[in-house]
């Protein structure tokens, strides 16, 4: 298959996520696969939308919501996977933490600011 080039303002017309540089530059994340990294990015993104619907939680932190099959869906990989990538980022390096709710409900996700250490 042959794609075209971009055309003038062509050049703006996507979303994008963001994934800040210092996943891969600061010597703290070095052992984070590229891959937790992407999904950090996507968590983070989420984080707008769940800011605009108020999703916060008595201490006025924002949490999101994203199952296992949400991640497996923005990855195209498998639940092993998914799972592997969350652990990473909760346990290997602690860009998040998860809130179970109960039995058959999501966990909350909340992202963690690594820029402000506590």
């Amino acid at each position: 298959m042959q794609y075209d080039y971009f055309y003038g303002a062509q050049a703006e017309q996507f979303s994008f996520y963001r994934i800040p540089k210092a996943l891969f530059t600061d010597a703290q994340f070095k052992d984070l696969s590229t891959d937790a990294k992407v999904l950090y990015g996507i968590l983070l993104d989420r984080m707008s939308l769940s800011l605009k619907s108020h999703w916060l939680d008595e201490q006025n932190r924002v949490y999101i919501i994203f199952t296992l099959e949400e991640i497996m869906e923005s990855l195209n990989c498998a639940n092993q996977k998914a799972t592997r990538l969350m652990v990473e980022l909760e346990k290997k390096v602690g860009l998040i933490e998860r809130k179970r709710q109960g039995l058959g409900k999501p966990c909350l996700i909340y992202v963690k600011n690594f820029v402000t250490p506590k």
